[in-house]
C-alpha cells in the first residue's frame, strides 16, 4: 500500500509572537513519497509588512530590505495550500510554525486552519519519545545520526526542511541519504541560497538590552 505523501516544512519569522504582529517571512518544504526524498519542493520568501527583530535577523539573516519586493502571504496562499493539501506536514517544534501559519491564514481571510488542510506531525515529539531527557534540536539530532549539517551557518526554511527530512527518515528507520546526483544538485542550490539569496549581514555592536533579547530568542529556538 502506498504511504501518504509526507512534507517536511519549516518557517522563518520576524519574531516570536504573532499576537504582537510578527509575521512569516519564509516557508520551505520538501516532499517525501514512499519514504523517498523527491525533488518536489516549495520555497517562498514573503514581505511581512512588519519589521524583522534584531534577534531574528541574527538567527536567519533575512532583512526587511531583502523582503521588500517579495509577495505578501495573501498573494501566494492558494499555491501554498495546493502544495500541502491532504499531506502529512512534519515540522520540528510544530506548534511554533502552526501558530504563525494559522495567523497568516486568518489575516488573509482564508477561512480554514492548517490542521483542516493537512495532518500535522511534530518531529520534536517523536524525538523526545525516542530520546527522553536528551537534547533534541535539529543540530543535536544531526550529530546523533551522523548527518552533515556543516552548511547550516544560518537558519533557513528550505535548508532546515531538507535537514529535517534526513533526520525524520533516520528517526523512523528509513533512507537517510540522497543519491549522488541529487546531493550535488542540492549542494549547488544550497550554495546559491546561502550566498546569493541572503543579504550581507552588517556588524552592529549590540546594546545590553539587545543582548538580553537575543539570549531570550535563542532559548526559545533551542528546539528548532
Amino acid at each position: 500500500m502506498t504511504e501518504k505523501r509526507l512534507i517536511m516544512l519549516d518557517t522563518e519569522t520576524t519574531g516570536l509572537k504573532p499576537e504582537a504582529g510578527h509575521r512569516v517571512i519564509e516557508i520551505g518544504a520538501v516532499v517525501l513519497e514512499n519514504r523517498q526524498l523527491t525533488r518536489h519542493t516549495y520555497h517562498q520568501y514573503l514581505n511581512p509588512e512588519f519589521a524583522v527583530d534584531q534577534g531574528a535577523l541574527e538567527v536567519h539573516g533575512i532583512s526587511n530590505d531583502f523582503l521588500q519586493d517579495k509577495p505578501c502571504f495573501h498573494e501566494v496562499v492558494n499555491d501554498f495550500i495546493a502544495f500541502i493539501h491532504g499531506a502529512v506536514l512534519v515540522m520540528h517544534n510544530a506548534p511554533f510554525d502552526v501558530k504563525f501559519l494559522n495567523n497568516e491564514l486568518k489575516l488573509c481571510g482564508y477561512g480554514q486552519q492548517l490542521e483542516q488542510v493537512a495532518e500535522v506531525v511534530d518531529s520534536l515529539v517523536i524525538a523526545k519519545q525516542k530520546y527522553p531527557g536528551a537534547r533534541n534540536s535539529l543540530d543535536a539530532l544531526c550529530k546523533r545520526y551522523g548527518i552533515n549539517n556543516a552548511h547550516r551557518t544560518l537558519h533557513g526554511a528550505l535548508l532546515d526542511a531538507q535537514i529535517l527530512a534526513q533526520v525524520y527518515l533516520a528517526m523512523t528507520g528509513g533512507q537517510t541519504k540522497l543519491d549522488l546526483s541529487m546531493q550535488q544538485e542540492d549542494a549547488a542550490q544550497q550554495l546559491k541560497f546561502n550566498l546569493a539569496d541572503l543579504p550581507p549581514l552588517v556588524t552592529v555592536e549590540p546594546s545590553a538590552e539587545e543582548l538580553q533579547q537575543h539570549q531570550a530568542w535563542l532559548q526559545k529556538h533551542m528546539q528548532k
